[in-house]
């Protein structure tokens, strides 16, 4: 679990609240559905903003960090 929610960038316990809640409302059923076009488009350009994000917050740190270093 810890593993997955590193994978796509939540709180662990995000995802077991994500998962309760999908279970609670019979999420299980819908599993092994295929997406359709606009939902797999959907994801693919989810999947790519969220990379970009990511690595935006990831800069941002590093900027932070080395002002911070700067003003010592």
């Amino acid at each position: 679990m810890a593993e997955v929610a590193r994978n796509i960038g939540v709180h662990e316990m995000t995802l077991r609240n994500w998962l309760k809640k999908a279970k609670e409302s019979g999420g299980d059923e819908s599993a092994g559905q295929d997406l359709t076009d606009s939902e797999r488009a959907e994801l693919e350009r989810l999947r790519a903003e969220n990379a970009e994000l990511k690595m935006q917050v990831a800069f941002a740190k590093k900027v932070a960090t080395w002002f911070a270093k700067d003003q010592r």
